[in-house]
């Protein structure tokens, strides 16, 4: 739904500029023999020789079009060069052009606010920088000026078919022009400056419009291409728009255009200034039809955003005639490329960019025999993102079953199993959105269930505790491990009478603390019996020496290098360790009090899972490895089912208040109407992960 916003009172120069052919222009650069031949970039498919995405000027000289299908550009120009676009998990893969338009950015926001809206087209808002060259080297105070500036569309100048160059040139260093037009001269040449800078740094041409704000700037940067720039003073707009095709305004070209166009009967967008405000709001809504009528006037208040990341991340793919998705195991095959694409894509900008996204949606075009128009009613759903691409891909087959449900429910078909039921889909979409930066020096409760997911093994260790889950992010007020253990999903069961401690529960100063180290794993972390640790730190008062393990205990808990384990026999080491006793027994009587009275810690929620679970202790962590973690079961383990209700509320009390705030957080019931329930209940967090 278009947004009305006031036009800011002070003159703003905005340029839109666009690349021309870009997809044609990566490859040429990768092989320079395709420079001047008729060349298109076909995303392949066994259906009609694939789809063109990109089509050279050459070719379009020879009637290629890109609404043809490849084979169809062969018989209308058999000269041409179809290149492909590589293909990654059966799909197009496009990021050789996702990081060439990155050059191209990288150059133009040094002039300004710059907004990326896709791949090949970026928004730059340079009304500091032309303030600043109006106020220092005025465009009529150059003794010269480049070439490529005077060979810019002015529109409105030069109607009497004078000397272009000669025209532009006059304009751009009037004295007499009023300050608008002024602004407008010096972000001219500021553009064209920038666009002779791309070409040398990268050999891209590109196209822009300069104007004074996003709407008409990019009207003008498709006026007159390629390699040329288009300039739109006010004095020039009303004759634009009055010829302007309603559905070439940006958000007109669906629906909305349609119905004005039949409601109103009007064909240009000229043809509105005959509606008051009234009118327009009246038929339209208050703020739709304000936004009309600003429209019909060139008024747009829409500021440039100021972002070179992208907004949201997607992964699709369209499945054309023979090639549509008719059962679910296709569909869900397709869904697990897609969204291992969106997970590596995701993984990418957080290791990079240190930002979480935070909701995937499910895009589906689809339709049913019979009911050609039915593609149009396919719900799109959403829920909660959990990062790893298994969680992706388990959420995203949901989503799809319960979009699938509703869809055939106005039909009145069973949608159970996977066979046909008179449907087929044509397009698969997953999106990952509601993107922020991470604030710096946060921490979250996943630091506590500290493993990694294998699909995101490329991101840096210190983001992996966002991998385990879309959890909320608290800072936390110290460093401290605790003996409550919080397992995860990778965690399996554990016998009532274990706990996992940390080396710094026996808060050491730093400079004191020695680490415990296995030779080939590194830091380890143990699990043992709670009172053959208190046994054992009493061998040590009595003894004076560092502890061992007991007996048969080499799995469970795994052996301390003595050589590694330098313990000073000192009086303070003896207090803490006498600490650390004492606050074991009140640890173990406070667990005898509170089973007599019913309640238990939250281990007990996991007892009976598998007590042949792997531990071990790690310094500043508390990770509990299973012995399927190192891949040995590949069967998916039936996942926890807790309602709400089913949690006593005493466990919760038993915790960290840093982990009591969080979990209580996702304990809160969550308004999200007609989504599948994500997060409902605890145990969605401690789900098995999928292995894959």
């Amino acid at each position: 739904m278009p947004v009305a916003r006031p036009e800011s009172s002070d003159a703003r120069i905005i340029a839109h500029v666009d690349m021309d052919c870009f997809y044609v222009q990566v490859e040429q650069r990768k092989q320079p023999s395709l420079r001047g031949q008729p060349t298109a970039v076909v995303q392949y498919n066994s259906w009609k020789g694939g789809a063109l995405i990109a089509v050279s000027y050459e070719a379009r000289k020879c009637g290629v079009k890109r609404s043809m299908r490849g084979d169809e550009a062969k018989k209308v120009c058999p000269q041409i060069h179809l290149v492909q676009v590589p293909v990654t998990r059966g799909k197009a893969d496009l990021n050789i052009y996702r990081s060439a338009g990155s050059e191209v950015v990288s150059i133009l926001s040094k002039k300004g606010r710059c907004e990326r809206a896709s791949i090949d087209e970026v928004y730059l808002d340079l009304t500091d920088a032309v303030e600043n060259m109006l106020c220092n080297t005025p465009p009529e105070s150059l003794e010269s000026i480049d070439e490529e500036a005077l060979k810019s569309h002015v529109l409105g100048l030069n109607k009497d078919g004078s000397d272009i160059e000669s025209g532009v040139r006059q304009w751009l260093i009037r004295r007499d022009a009023d300050h608008r037009d002024k602004l407008l001269a010096c972000g001219t040449l500021i553009v064209a400056e920038l666009r002779i800078q791309v070409l040398k740094e990268t050999g891209f041409t590109c196209s822009a419009g300069i104007a004074h704000n996003k709407m008409l700037a990019k009207l003008a940067s498709a006026m007159n291409k390629p390699a040329q720039q288009t300039v739109i003073p006010l004095s020039s707009v009303k004759e634009l728009l009055g010829s302007l095709p309603i559905k070439k305004i940006k958000q007109l070209g669906g629906k909305l255009g349609s119905s004005i166009e039949s409601d109103l009967g009007v064909n240009t967008v000229g043809d509105l200034l005959q509606f008051s405000e009234d009118k327009l709001q009246e038929r339209y809504g208050g703020n739709t039809g304000t936004w009309l009528w600003n429209i019909a006037r060139g008024i747009s208040g829409e500021e440039v955003e100021g972002r070179l990341l992208p907004k949201s991340h997607g992964s699709g793919k369209t499945f054309r005639g023979p090639q549509a998705l008719k059962t679910i195991a296709s569909v869900e095959h397709w869904l697990n490329q897609l969204c291992e694409d969106l997970s590596d894509r995701i993984c990418s900008d957080l290791d990079q960019n240190k930002r979480i996204a935070q909701t995937l949606t499910l895009h589906v075009s689809a339709y049913k025999s019979g009911d050609l128009d039915s593609y149009k009613k396919f719900p799109s759903k959403s829920c909660p993102l959990r990062y790893g691409a298994s969680k992706i891909q388990d959420d995203a087959l949901i989503l799809f079953q319960a979009g699938l449900r509703e869809y055939l429910g106005s039909f009145r078909v069973n949608t159970e199993g996977s066979q046909n039921k008179g449907w087929a889909v044509t397009s698969l979409a997953v999106s990952a959105s509601k993107i922020v930066a991470i604030p710096s020096g946060t921490c979250s409760i996943a630091k506590f269930f500290h493993t990694q997911d294998p699909s995101c093994s490329s991101a840096k260790q210190s983001h992996e505790q966002i991998m385990q889950g879309s959890v909320p992010l608290l800072p936390l007020t110290g460093s401290e491990s605790h003996s409550v253990v919080v397992p995860t999903e990778s965690q399996i069961g554990l016998p009532e009478t274990e706990y996992s401690i940390t080396m710094s529960s026996l808060n050491q100063p730093e400079e004191n603390l020695k680490t415990w180290e296995d030779q080939e794993n590194g830091p380890m972390k143990y699990s043992c019996n709670q009172d053959s640790l208190i046994q054992e730190a009493h061998n040590v008062l009595a003894e004076n020496k560092s502890p061992s393990l007991p007996s048969g205990r080499s799995r469970s808990c795994l052996e301390l290098n003595q050589t590694e384990l330098k313990m000073e026999h000192s009086r303070t080491e003896e207090a803490k360790i006498g600490n650390l006793v004492s606050n074991l027994e009140r640890q173990q009587q406070k667990r005898k009090t509170s089973k007599d009275m019913g309640t238990s810690s939250i281990l007990r929620f996991f007892k009976g899972r598998n007590n042949s679970s792997s531990q071990t202790l790690e310094h500043g962590d508390t990770r509990i490895l299973p012995s399927s973690a190192t891949g040995q079961d590949s069967q998916r383990r039936e996942a926890w089912k807790y309602r709400n209700d089913e949690i006593d509320p005493s466990v919760i009390d038993e915790l960290p208040p840093e982990i009591q705030e969080e979990i209580r957080a996702w304990l809160r019931p969550l308004k999200r109407p007609s989504v599948p329930k994500h997060g409902s209940s605890i145990d969605h967090y401690f789900s098995p992960t999928k292995n894959t």
